[in-house]
């Protein structure tokens, strides 16, 4: 007889973990069910090591306010991350209240955001920045300078053996933070199995396909021993990675069509020497290079894992045809559908220079690495770093009306019409927005319940449904609520 029970949840990322604690705290007698095709949660893009860390509230990244051409900057994009950020905080701050999280520094710790530029069409791009953010309430106490030794208090490495003459400048934030989203996601799942949550490791969703009666069946089998089974969920989550479109794929259901994903591979330079580590305290980001992606910004991290700090440069990019770290060599082929066959095309006419950006970091050795990390760090030695693996990205393809196809930087949810299935493609901002955006599905999916949902939702996050950035006082008051019950600077 088959199984049958309210939500499933497909992936054991950070994102399925986000929806089905907000779910569990709002619908406590719903039975869930997690599926995870690998040996435990959290080791694929949500595992510490797979990715940067970074708390994204746009305090440092540059590509949430680029420059277009001579228009003023418009910091609307800017203040919208750090806004959904601040929703994380807030619902992280709730579950370390409640119990469900555990110190909040095994997951979260204060690491100061800055952004460092060369050369003077780049600082004075950064200058103007600074300009319009200080004025936001929510990029409160952002500082700048061009000032050497200003500059070398905020982060030594930076200055060390530098250049005399160049033109420099930066900014920094000391309210960011540094998140391991692999300590997060395992928090949420061992409370979730705690309260009654089914978490099924070594099982691989095969199949999705919908009934008559509105529910869906969800075809899986055991990755060992590959015992067949099924079972029905009124709601089904794919939150499984770029193995998203497939599944979403296999259900059939006709949102999906035009979408294809585009797989980028990523690697970090590591160093854990504490005489290095102990002079850098900050997550450093500056400008990409001509053609390259959004998600390839440079940046020079602390990082704080299992209690041990130490330092990561990076990203360079890798290619591989898989959609996951652990998955298929034939995906990258396995996506393509009539339907999404010419939007992809058209992303590979237009973007030449990405796959001229791809080429030169594929044929980079270390010493090449290194000598990147040297325009942040003069005095980087070549023995000091490590190369590490990070995860693999699967950025959206989809079709567009005037181009026929582009190539999206971001992550964007797909349901269907009747909100009975929904699914997560694409990559950054993403761990750190996980909130806002489970929030975003449930308004979608589950509109009878929602309204009810909404007084337990305040509960749990303060100024949901608000725009803090609008009151300055408001904005002030829940970062230093948030910094103090996750024990980070306001």
């Amino acid at each position: 007889m088959t199984e049958n029970v309210d939500v499933v949840l497909i992936g054991g990322g950070i994102m399925s973990a986000t929806l089905g604690t907000l779910l569990h705290q709002l619908q406590p007698d719903w039975k869930i069910v997690a599926f995870e095709r690998l040996s435990d949660v959290a080791q694929e893009s949500s595992n510490a090591w797979n990715n940067a860390g970074t708390g994204h509230a746009a305090l440092c990244e540059l590509n949430y306010m680029p420059q277009q051409g001579s228009a003023p900057l418009d910091p609307a994009k800017a203040i919208s991350i750090n806004e959904q950020f601040q929703q994380s905080r807030q619902f992280w701050s709730s579950l370390v209240e409640k119990g469900v999280l555990d110190a909040p520094s095994t997951f979260i710790n204060a690491t100061p955001h800055m952004t460092f530029v060369r050369g003077e069409k780049d600082v004075a791009y950064l200058r103007k920045r600074y300009e319009v953010l200080r004025e936001q309430p929510l990029f409160a106490g952002i500082e700048y300078s061009e000032d050497s030794r200003v500059i070398n208090k905020w982060a030594p490495l930076l200055m060390q053996k530098r250049r005399k003459g160049e033109p420099f400048a930066a900014t920094r934030v000391p309210s960011g933070t540094d998140v391991d989203f692999g300590a997060l996601t395992h928090q949420l799942f061992d409370h979730l199995t705690a309260s009654g949550v089914d978490l099924r490791l070594n099982h691989e969703v095969r199949g999705l396909k919908k009934q008559k009666d509105g529910d869906w069946l969800v075809k899986y089998r055991t990755t060992i021993g590959r015992t067949p089974n099924q079972i029905k969920a009124r709601f089904v989550f794919v939150g499984a990675g770029g193995w998203a479109l497939k599944l979403l794929q296999s259900s059939g259901i006709p949102e999906i069509e035009g979408y294809g994903v585009f797989p980028i591979g990523g690697q970090f330079l590591k160093t854990t020497n504490p005489k290095v580590v102990a002079q850098h305290q900050a997550k450093v980001y500056s400008q990409a290079s001509v053609g390259a992606p959004p998600m390839s910004v440079p940046h020079l991290d602390t990082r704080v894992v299992d209690g041990e700090a130490s330092l990561m440069f990076g990203p360079f990019a890798t290619f591989s045809p898989k959609f996951l770290k652990q998955g298929s060599m034939l995906d990258i082929v396995t996506q393509v559908r009539p339907h999404n066959l010419w939007p992809m095309l058209r992303v590979a006419f237009a973007n030449p220079d990405l796959i001229t950006y791809l080429v030169s970091e594929l044929v980079k050795n270390h010493r090449k690495k290194v000598d990147n990390l040297r325009t942040f760090m003069p005095g980087a030695e070549d023995e000091d770093w490590t190369l590490i693996d990070a995860g693999q990205r699967a950025q959206v393809m989809k079709k567009d009306a005037k181009k026929g196809g582009i190539l999206q930087f971001g992550t964007e949810v797909v349901s269907s019409a009747d909100g009975s299935i929904a699914g997560l493609l694409g990559a950054s901002p993403g761990a750190s927005t996980a909130v806002p955006i489970m929030l975003q599905l449930l308004q979608k999916c589950f509109p009878e319940q929602f309204p009810g949902w909404e007084a337990e939702l305040r509960s749990l996050i303060p100024t949901f449904g608000e725009s803090l950035n609008a009151d300055a006082e408001a904005a002030a008051r829940s970062t230093a609520e948030t910094a103090e019950a996750l024990g980070i600077n306001a």
